[in-house]
């Protein structure tokens, strides 16, 4: 369990803040059961991970669709380039959780400040927040494409803390993912997991564990709200 208030809450956008079970539907089309979309999104962030632990990178949009062909492949499924497109347009207009709007604003009130961190590069037209509704909620959004390399490497955190000019242990990293929280924690940041749907704990010796598990944002808000606030400032 943590002993501080975090000062600084940096938020993962994909499924954590933005519910990527509205892909389902596509993924039944094509494949026939919307379950296919989780081996799809499992394959995305393994073959991400992949990249930055061989020393390359591409956009996260473009590895999607390759994916997506992929997984075509090995499933004799045949997949068009305007499925690809589907595909893209379809993450790029991901909805928020019901939860997210109510528990950031509860979060912001009591004098948090909210960033976001995703894996996606930005687009010309705009981010998936600002189609989702909520991008008013974040002071900044940061993207891993500023150092072309995916999280949880190091220089992904790393660009945050920078930026803001603040030492990594005033962030505290929300994620739905584990691995996520696992390079946050690492590097002596703070982390919560969000227990989004199919996403657990792992329970293993050895894995840095976070410091708070919650079901959603408004249990998050209720957890460190309670916290009591700290006199230094996030440069001391």
């Amino acid at each position: 369990m943590s002993t501080h208030r975090p000062e600084i809450l940096v938020f993962d956008v994909n499924e954590t803040v933005l519910d990527i079970r509205a892909l389902e539907p596509l993924f039944l089309r094509l494949f026939g059961r919307p379950d296919a979309m989780r081996e799809w999104y499992a394959q995305l962030i393994l073959h991400s991970q992949s990249l930055t632990l061989a020393g390359s990178y591409v956009p996260l949009s473009t590895l999607g669709g390759g994916i997506l062909r992929m997984l075509g492949d090995a499933h004799g499924v045949p997949i068009t380039d305007d499925d690809a497109e589907a595909l893209r347009h379809a993450t790029a207009a991901l909805p928020a959780h019901p939860d997210v709007r109510p528990g950031l604003s509860r979060l912001r009130a009591a004098g948090f400040r909210l960033v976001t961190l995703t894996n996606s590069a930005p687009e010309p037209s705009g981010s998936p927040l600002e189609r989702a509704g909520i991008a008013d909620l974040f002071e900044q959004q940061f993207s891993v494409d500023a150092v072309r390399r995916f999280k949880p490497a190091p220089e992904t955190y790393r660009l945050v803390a920078d930026a803001l000019a603040v030492p990594l242990h005033a962030l505290c990293l929300v994620a739905a993912h584990i691995w996520d929280t696992i390079g946050a924690k690492r590097l002596g940041c703070q982390a919560a997991l969000v227990l989004r749907p199919g996403n657990a704990v792992l329970p293993c010796v050895g894995v840095p564990q976070p410091d708070w598990v919650v079901s959603d944002f408004m249990a998050l808000a209720d957890r460190l709200c309670a916290m009591p606030e700290r006199t230094g400032s996030a440069k001391s």
